[in-house]
């Protein structure tokens, strides 16, 4: 259903309601949850917090809470897009097919109406123009139904919707940006909607800046600046070392080839290039000398254009908590993602859920198990301790993630190294085995994502095949053992100028239509499919078909 004033169709009918929030497992989803729920919070609306894993998740928690819900939107059949129609009114053409129903009772049986030559062309003319856009709405319907592709964050959308009623404040803004970065971090979107969203967003930073200019506030323990920065594309580098962050980064990795001992003598050569002794790049970048912290991106900068690494900075926002916490939006990306998808522990999904969502937060529910640790002399809580419980949450996010960029690298070395990337045809092909290191973090679904994008980019990089390079690529990983299933993940083929539509939902479901393999398409991703083990041959054979 299309939604033409996102205030007036969707929040005013739901304000008077208790509300079913469903919320999925993505960093972006998580970010619009938190929008919401502040809106929810300052119109005293009532709802209900369901996380929901696939669509499965989503009817079970949809009949679980049916006696409750009153169906305020209904989606017809194709998309709502409305009819020729029902849009162009020709009231010409009314009026005559009136005035010929009038004749035809009053003038005998028999006699023809006649039409001047104006009024036939207009016809032949309305005809043709019908004819067209009924071919171009058939158009867009088969582009909308034949790839996959993302749109503005959902973050961004409520944000506006905040910004539009004047509710919005700083930690709604933030979360907005946070959208916007998992899109960006999981590329989901082009370079060029990437950096008309970040100016978008630019510019409500700049105004809560002004809003917020008092030196109280600026200089208050409880205060939360936002900041934009042209900052390096080098993961969790802050809170790593810097010779880590580099080994460990998608961008840095895939240019100098770091599984190769080419590629490792080439890094030796770029830290030398740019003056760094290795004693400080391999310390924790907090405990860097601040005389190399001070104009250390304008050298990386400086040296990595010798070195091919043109776009090594990239356009973002960093938020300051209080004094010392800084995070940048990419980073809190990776650390909310790790702990959606966090394997160390057998949670319960909606455990690792609710971490996820408090670790977007800076502040903690006062409660038995979050109550400030210290009181101030008057008795007002210690703000500090309270920062503390939620950052704390995001610190562990952040060396869970260290842990997974670290096991991405790991695999992708190992996939390059052993030649698991195999040429199908129409497709290049992994799979990752039962036994692999971390594999059963490979069978999360935004883990899988992360490894197959840096796999791809890595391996154009690294081969002299040039059709190679111009190939999507799938990728299976054990998912459960005791079912006997795989997770199979198709991403379009690396390239710049790629529009990041993806084709291989709709591929998925023919192939295994026309083979009767035994596929789960739960997954609210297309391109995300759960496969039996012994069918995974003719499935791959039925789309080598397909795609040929």
């Amino acid at each position: 259903m299309f939604l033409t004033d996102i205030r007036k169709e969707f929040y005013d009918v739901v304000v008077n309601q208790r509300v079913a929030l469903f919320v999925s497992s993505d960093v972006d989803a998580l970010c619009a949850c938190k929008i919401l729920q502040a809106l929810f919070h300052c119109d005293h609306v009532q709802y209900t917090l369901v996380p929901v894993t696939g669509w499965q998740d989503l009817g079970t928690a949809f009949l679980e809470h049916k006696e409750q819900i009153k169906l305020l939107i209904k989606q017809d059949d194709d998309l709502g897009i409305p009819a020729y129609d029902d849009i162009f009114r020709d009231e010409e053409e009314d009026a005559e097919d009136s005035g010929n129903e009038s004749d035809s009772n009053s003038e005998p049986s028999g006699k023809r109406t006649r039409f001047d030559e104006g009024a036939v062309e207009r016809r032949i003319e309305r005809q043709r123009a019908k004819r067209e856009w009924e071919a171009r709405r058939r158009e867009i319907l088969f582009d909308y139904e034949q790839y996959e592709y993302h749109g503005t964050s959902s973050a961004m959308v409520i944000f506006e919707l905040s910004w539009v009623m004047t509710k919005d404040t700083k930690d709604m803004l933030w979360w907005a940006i946070i959208g916007l970065a998992d899109q960006w971090v999981h590329d989901k979107i082009t370079h060029m909607k990437y950096v008309t969203d970040i100016a978008t967003l630019q510019r409500h930073v700049s105004r809560h800046s002004h809003h917020n200019e008092d030196e109280e506030n600026s200089l208050s323990i409880d205060c939360m600046r936002i900041c934009f920065e042209y900052d390096l594309r080098l993961s969790l580098y802050q809170h790593w070392s810097l010779y880590e962050s580099i080994c460990n980064s998608c961008y840095t990795t895939s240019s100098f080839k770091l599984w190769s001992m080419h590629g490792q003598k080439k890094l030796q050569e770029f830290l030398a290039d740019m003056g760094l002794p290795l004693k400080q790049v391999r310390q924790k970048f907090n405990s860097m000398d601040i005389s190399i912290k001070e104009n250390l991106r304008d050298v990386i900068e400086e040296s990595s254009n010798k070195y091919g690494m043109k776009d090594i900075r990239i356009q973002t926002f960093s938020v300051h908590f209080g004094f010392k916490n800084k995070f940048l939006a990419g980073d809190v990306v990776h650390a909310a993602a790790a702990l959606l998808e966090n394997v160390e522990k057998e949670e319960n999904p909606s455990d690792n859920f609710i971490r996820a969502l408090d670790s977007l937060s800076r502040y903690a529910k006062l409660s038995l198990s979050t109550a400030p640790e210290r009181y101030t002399p008057a008795g007002v809580p210690d703000l500090s301790t309270l920062h503390r419980s939620k950052l704390d949450q995001l610190h562990c996010g952040i060396e869970l993630a260290k842990k997974k960029l670290i096991a991405i690298q790991q695999t992708v070395a190992s996939c390059i190294c052993t030649n698991l990337i195999l040429s199908q045809g129409p497709f290049l092909y992994c799979c990752l085995m039962e036994g692999t290191p971390d594999v059963k973090l490979f069978s999360k679904t935004l883990a899988l994502t992360l490894l197959c994008k840096y796999l791809l980019k890595s391996f154009v990089r690294s081969t002299r095949n040039k059709r190679c390079k111009l190939l999507p690529l799938i990728m299976t990983a054990p998912m459960d053992v005791e079912k006997g299933t795989v997770i199979v993940l198709g991403i379009p083929p690396e390239s710049e100028t790629s529009d990041k539509k993806n084709f291989f939902g709709r591929a998925f479901e023919k192939a295994a239509e026309s083979t009767g393999s035994r596929t789960l398409h739960d997954n609210f991703d297309t391109f995300v499919i759960e496969l039996k083990t012994e069918d995974r041959s003719k499935f791959l054979d039925a789309l080598i078909t397909l795609l040929s």
